[in-house]
């Protein structure tokens, strides 16, 4: 079993940034990737983006593609997402997830985290 607890949420003022980090914890065997999702209420869940185990291979969705960077230290068992120039759209609550498929399918990832809430004012 896999535990994942998100941080660094929190309410900022569009343009500005914000660091998410997800620590994973418990039974780790082998590789596996991270990813980031995000929801807003009444709305399906949104991949946002994902990293690979060796941390050479990345995907964004198109929205946050030059905003946003998702990186990992394998070392600690953490994945970051920075988060630049936000804007409201952002807003949501921002889940980290890891699985053993490099996706962005949510269906590919086996565990999540509990989430952190982002607010972006305008």
């Amino acid at each position: 079993q896999v535990q994942l607890v998100e941080s660094g949420g929190g309410l900022v003022q569009a343009g500005d940034s914000l660091r998410l980090s997800c620590a994973a914890s418990g039974r780790i065997f082998g590789g596996y990737v991270q990813g980031w999702f995000r929801q807003v209420p009444g709305k399906e869940r949104e991949f946002v983006a994902a990293i690979g185990w060796t941390g050479g291979s990345t995907t964004y969705v198109d929205s946050v593609k030059g905003r946003f960077t998702i990186s990992r230290d394998k070392a600690k068992n953490t994945a970051d997402l920075q988060m630049n120039r936000l804007k409201p759209e952002d807003t949501a609550v921002y889940f980290c997830a890891a699985g053993s498929y490099f996706s962005k399918d949510e269906g590919r990832y086996d565990y999540w985290g509990q989430g952190t809430q982002v607010t972006v004012s305008s």
